[in-house]
């Protein structure tokens, strides 16, 4: 497992639930005890169907992980999926 850190962009599947509109469904994420609602205009994803949903990890405590889906999604480490790992700017001495 590759450890996360702040500034990685990580996935996590969800379950869709229902279509809430034409261009909207509304998700289950595993360990985030919340509907969350996402826009899906093309795809016509139904009940039941999994899908993955990514942004970039914003918190780190202890064992919980937040990502930016959005809104702000709280789960555990073991829920989400390393996508791309941040690797932080150098900065150049110039004199």
């Amino acid at each position: 497992m590759a450890i996360i850190k702040v500034g990685d962009e990580v996935a996590v599947m969800a379950t869709v639930l229902k279509r809430v509109t034409e261009d909207r469904v509304s998700v289950s994420i595993p360990g985030y005890n919340f509907p969350h609602s996402v826009i899906d205009p093309a795809t016509g994803l139904t009940r039941g169907q999994q899908m993955e949903l990514s942004g970039g990890v914003t918190r780190i405590d202890g064992d919980k992980v937040t990502v930016s889906l959005g809104t702000m999604v709280t789960v555990d480490p073991d829920k989400v999926r390393l996508v791309q790992s941040h690797v932080p700017q150098r900065r150049s001495l110039r004199m």
